[in-house]
């Protein structure tokens, strides 16, 4: 490829035309010459920079995480309480879900059909977003406004496999928007369900066998 055909080739337009195929058809059966012909560009335009299919994925995938970082930070940005910050983070979060966006629509599904060492790097990938909002987590649980024990990995993981799962069936038609859902769901993963005067902690965890008292300790030993 020249230096002008660098110059002029549209990389955002490329990817953009990749995700919406990637959507429409699934990335196994999307093919190169398929992207290119409806990107507008020759095939080795592509393979210049992309090697392999997968690789396009990959920096789709960059992209999506990249925007989702930038939205969760900006949304964060306008207050300073640790738990706000959560809660606005969750909204931005959810938005940029259900904005159909097809990036982020990639990004959640077909990570999957990687292997090998893109599989590894979409991996590090969501890694980094995962560890910005344990930041966001810790931050608050450090700051005295979470129930101390709490484990903060579950509390994510079950936080994104919840909001995340929205994608699947949120319709525009529905009765609620993307912000009124996030802050529901805030309200029940920060609140609870259950009436104060019905609220208990869970029972204490099993003792493990190094943690259990020996026999010699009990009374009458």
């Amino acid at each position: 490829m020249t230096k002008a055909a660098l110059r002029t080739f549209d990389e955002a337009g490329l990817l953009d035309t990749a995700a919406r195929l990637f959507r429409q058809k699934g990335f196994a059966a999307t093919t190169l010459r398929e992207i290119a012909q409806a990107a507008g560009v020759l095939p080795g335009s592509i393979h210049y920079r992309y090697p392999a299919k997968e690789a396009l994925l990959v920096a789709l995938m960059d992209r999506a995480i990249e925007r989702a970082i930038a939205a969760v930070q900006t949304a964060a940005a306008q207050t300073s309480d640790p738990t706000e910050r959560v809660r606005l983070g969750l909204r931005a979060h959810l938005q940029l879900l259900l904005s159909g966006d097809d990036g982020v629509y990639v990004l959640l599904y077909d990570w999957r059909s990687l292997a090998g060492r893109a599989r590894e790097e979409i991996v590090r990938l969501r890694d980094r977003y995962e560890a910005f909002w344990d930041g966001m987590l810790y931050e608050a649980a450090g700051a005295g406004r979470l129930r101390p024990g709490v484990d903060l990995k579950l509390v994510r993981l079950f936080g994104f496999g919840a909001v995340n799962w929205v994608a699947t069936w949120y319709s525009p038609g529905g009765g609620r928007t993307p912000e009124q859902i996030a802050d529901v769901f805030w309200s029940y993963m920060a609140l609870g369900l259950l009436p104060d005067e019905q609220r208990r902690d869970p029972a204490p965890a099993k003792l493990s066998v190094l943690e259990a008292p020996s026999p010699s300790s009990k009374e009458g030993k």
